[in-house]
């Protein structure tokens, strides 16, 4: 994070239903809004355009800016039970095709119906689902943000996109991320988290939510990076689920699963959260690689393995389970 008492360079500004452009000096100005009628006594400037509503089946632009400049912090809020059905796309420059392509919920590791805060320094999520992600996303020429509602029945959307017009160096990457499901993950028991990323880039966070559907200890599987042309074998291995997102011995402490939120990793959801070892449990986790991204000069493939226990002491690929993740990377 920069010293906030050096003076950085580029002009700030923010787009939300208040200033749909981001114009200086056009905020508070609207005269119709989804506020119109509970300000209808005070008047332009209090509060008449504060959200907007996403039919059904329909995209909102949320953000349509003018570069070069860097999208600093978003924050967003809406109906908490439909976060799955809401499509979060982010373009970069003049690309025809998304880099950022996530459910809402999974862009902000809440991929299962029940509202999960997370404390860490990228995603923010706080009471009573308040969406926030301090993801640097720059862009040289253009940006665009859209929101997709793919469910029946509209929803209120109110948010804001903080950003910094500024010159970018010729290092500066594009944020991309992508969200993969396996219902059931099926054999063999692997899961792919990332195929075909081009580099050169880095590899910058994972958020995983899985049901096992079996039961017993669930987190075995190992997280593998294929760099640069690996084939079978990569070349960044792990040794365990539960290791990879800064755990270990099954996250088990006397008994009862305990989570946890930190700057860069947790294990923030356990549902339900009183019982262990159960098929039918959810879980949600996130690792962010700030202090460690996995550099790549050509491609990046990531996969998980679905792993548990059987009698004997054996391992037990876990061809039932349900997992989905979202990969987020610079390239």
């Amino acid at each position: 994070m920069a010293e906030l008492w050096r003076l950085q360079p580029g002009t700030s500004g923010s787009v939300s239903p208040e200033n749909f452009t981001g114009a200086k000096g056009g905020g508070a100005r609207a005269t119709e809004g989804t506020g119109a009628a509970a300000a209808r006594e005070l008047g332009r400037g209090w509060k008449v355009s504060p959200s907007i509503v996403l039919p059904a089946g329909g995209t909102a632009t949320l953000a349509d800016l003018g570069g070069p400049g860097v999208i600093q912090h978003i924050w967003l809020t809406t109906d908490r039970s439909r976060l799955r059905e809401l499509i979060l796309r982010l373009y970069w420059d003049e690309r025809p095709e998304p880099a950022v392509d996530v459910p809402l919920g999974d862009f902000f590791c809440n991929g299962w119906e029940e509202l999960a805060l997370v404390d860490s320094d990228l995603i923010v999520v706080a009471p009573a689902g308040g969406l926030n992600s301090y993801w640097p996303m720059p862009f040289r020429e253009h940006a665009r943000i859209t929101l997709h509602n793919s469910g029946g029945a509209g929803v209120p959307v109110y948010y804001q996109v903080s950003y910094r017009l500024r010159e970018l160096p010729p290092d500066a990457a594009y944020l991309h991320a992508r969200w993969r499901r396996s219902d059931p993950v099926g054999s063999p028991a692997v899961h792919t988290i990332l195929d075909g990323a081009r580099g050169p880039g880095h590899y910058a966070g994972t958020y995983l939510a899985i049901q096992p559907n079996a039961p017993g200890w669930w987190g075995e599987g190992e997280l593998k990076f294929y760099l640069d042309g690996d084939q079978e074998f990569p070349t960044i291995c792990g040794t365990g689920t539960e290791d990879y997102f800064g755990g270990a011995w099954n996250f088990d402490v006397h008994g009862r699963y305990v989570p946890y939120s930190t700057r860069w990793l947790g294990l923030h959801q356990v549902l339900p959260p009183e019982e262990i070892y159960q098929p039918r449990q959810r879980f949600g986790m996130y690792r962010w690689h700030g202090p460690d991204p996995i550099a790549f000069g050509e491609d990046l493939r990531v996969t998980i393995q679905a792993l548990g226990w059987r009698s004997g002491g054996r391992y037990r690929p876990l061809e039932r389970a349900e997992i989905a993740t979202t990969a987020f990377w610079y390239a």
